[in-house]
């Protein structure tokens, strides 16, 4: 057994009324690899009828998640989009899985949050950032109408697309807090401490009022059309996984690297493209 696999890659931790899921994949910057979202929804599911009530989300190392393990799915091989498409469609039942989960769900998000890992905390109850946060869309443009539909509903169209056209656009905890994707920012030190005390005011309300509570807010969302946005996301990904355009990226990606691929893409936010211009 290498070191590696003989880590857990999800902690389940326990602090009061809260208890964390925790990302534990830090040397790979903790981008969500098949067996990580297993032990997630496992974790998640274990959640329902155990521990505090309140469910806390939050990573170990330099930042909360680098989105998926990209290094799965490189190349330029044939691809079934029937499995493509249900292999994308079990991961938004993942994070529905939170938003249908009994209990609160808070995200707690520090350092880098990139495509789906900023995609999961749309689906978060309360999403508390990280004054050093960078939430970003992928840096290769190898999908698309996957990440940035699940936006909408809290940033708004505009702002969705703005997100989405730009390969690798971010923005920082207080834009995350102005577009209305997360509640509040931190400083990087009080994040957990802030979370924490967070849900131990939550936790004073019983456990079974919090659950009407949030099932009668999700179904006010879900009449402005939350769920039926996510319902095509995985279709139109895996189209997009087999255009001629897309499947050339993969193939730089298994011949050159990933590295040298996200170079080729890098450049400013669209926030910073356009202050540029204010100066």
């Amino acid at each position: 057994m290498t070191q590696e696999s003989a880590i857990p890659e999800i902690l389940v931790e326990h602090s009061g009324p809260i208890s964390w899921i925790v990302f534990n994949r830090p040397a790979q910057a903790n981008a969500l690899s098949g067996s990580m979202l297993d032990s997630f929804s496992a974790a998640l599911d274990e959640l329902k009828t155990s521990g505090g009530p309140v469910v806390g989300i939050r990573a170990n190392g330099k930042g909360f998640c680098a989105g998926m393990d990209l290094g799965q799915y490189g190349g330029a091989a044939a691809m079934d989009p029937v499995a493509d498409a249900n292999r994308l469609n079990a991961n938004v039942a993942r994070w529905l899985a939170m938003w249908d989960h009994p209990k609160p769900v808070i995200a707690a998000v520090h350092g880098y949050c990139a495509g789906v890992g900023a995609q999961m905390c749309v689906f978060a109850d309360l999403t508390i950032v990280a004054d050093d946060v960078r939430i970003s869309e992928p840096g290769v443009p190898i999908g698309g109408g996957f990440i940035a539909p699940t936006w909408v509903a809290q940033v708004g169209a505009k702002r969705a697309k703005e997100f989405a056209f730009l390969p690798g656009n971010s923005i920082d905890g207080p834009a995350a807090v102005e577009w209305g994707w997360a509640n509040h920012c931190v400083p990087a030190e009080r994040l957990i401490t802030a979370t924490e005390a967070l849900a131990a005011r939550i936790a004073l309300v019983p456990p079974n009022v919090l659950q009407v509570k949030k099932l009668s807010i999700n179904r006010a969302a879900e009449a402005a059309g939350f769920r039926t946005a996510t319902s095509g996301i995985a279709e139109m990904d895996s189209l997009l996984h087999l255009a001629p355009s897309v499947l050339a990226i993969r193939e730089r990606m298994a011949n050159e690297g990933l590295k040298a691929v996200l170079d080729a893409y890098r450049g400013p936010s669209s926030t910073a493209l356009i202050n540029s211009f204010k100066e």
